[in-house]
């Protein structure tokens, strides 16, 4: 019997996270169903992040997560891709962000994003009170945690972060690490090509990619803010891709979501590589083989094993007989 990737080439070991590379910010109940009727149109290749933190009125904090709760559990949440940004530590609604979501949609949310921790004792008590929540409600599932790196202590402890339990994603915060900097980082530094320059905002950037990629959890990068500028978009993603390694973009428009997943996905020619040898491999007992004129044994298998995955979420084309073989 043909043995699968997972089970030939990562036994025991963590597997990383196989997610959508761009994630879409909305606020409000009219922009999280618009997002999730363009997730059903252009197919699930991108997580929708509902927020808290920005999305509610002040004031307005329960109803805002109901609202959300609501939303996840109807039927216009067909594909169940969606997490929620809860409120930071030291507002007075975080708590009562994770009681309403988890106790409402526990089963159904993708993620809970946790912003702005200047120290990991934040993250911790965060993230115990979720589990807490989640036991009480019968939630036996893990519900992944995404943590915003994003102030000067949350990248002091980014190594130790990455390995709290639960946590999945590290997103980088763009906007708030730069205000951190008192003016420091020029105001231009949050638009390209300064975002990816200036030598503290590139050291932090590879700070969280360094930091995520060693503890197996996903890197995330941040906002473009040229809204309606896709060539924009689609320059910053790539740039964060393969200058440094993000493997997760944010998006806070809806065209920028085909850029970002475009400039993530791996190349059609690597994926039909990846399939062949993955395919020949597997007829051989994950053994070495060559493959046009090359050398391939399980360092490389393993490689274009990720690389077939990350294709399987950007939507790019894989021959039936991989789908067939890895997929079903």
């Amino acid at each position: 019997m043909a043995v699968h990737p997972n089970d030939a080439l990562f036994s025991g070991e963590k597997p990383f996270p196989l997610i959508p590379a761009c994630e879409h910010f909305a606020g409000s109940e009219k922009l999280i169903l618009k997002a999730l009727s363009l997730q059903d149109s252009i197919g699930p290749v991108f997580d929708i992040t509902c927020d808290c933190e920005d999305g509610a009125a002040s004031g307005q904090e329960r109803e805002h997560a109901q609202m959300i709760v609501r939303v996840l559990n109807s039927e216009a949440n067909k594909h169940h891709m969606a997490g929620a940004r809860i409120h930071d530590y030291t507002h007075s609604a975080w708590k009562l962000d994770i009681d309403i979501l988890v106790g409402g949609a526990g089963k159904l949310l993708s993620y809970i994003t946790i912003p702005k921790c200047t120290d990991i004792a934040q993250a911790k008590e965060m993230i115990a009170y979720l589990q807490k929540v989640a036991a009480f409600h019968g939630v036996e599932r893990v519900i992944p945690v995404h943590i915003l790196i994003e102030t000067h202590g949350a990248l002091n402890q980014v190594h130790q972060i990455a390995v709290l339990p639960w946590v999945q994603v590290l997103d980088f915060g763009l906007m708030d690490f730069v205000s951190a900097h008192h003016g420091a980082i020029p105001a231009a530094a949050m638009r390209s090509p300064g975002q990816f320059e200036h030598r503290l905002l590139a050291r932090a950037k590879a700070e969280v990619v360094a930091a995520a990629l060693a503890n197996g959890v996903v890197p995330a990068h941040n906002v473009t803010l040229d809204l309606k500028n896709v060539e924009t978009t689609l320059s910053d993603a790539t740039r964060a891709r393969n200058e440094f390694g993000f493997l997760r973009m944010w998006s806070i428009y809806p065209t920028q979501i085909q850029a970002i997943v475009d400039a993530m996905k791996p190349n059609y020619d690597e994926v039909n590589d990846a399939a062949n040898i993955l395919l020949a491999a597997q007829a051989s007992d994950w053994g070495p083989i060559q493959y046009a004129g090359e050398l391939h044994d399980r360092a490389t298998y393993r490689y274009f094993w990720e690389v077939l995955q990350k294709a399987k979420v950007t939507g790019v084309a894989i021959s039936e007989q991989a789908v067939k073989a890895f997929f079903n």
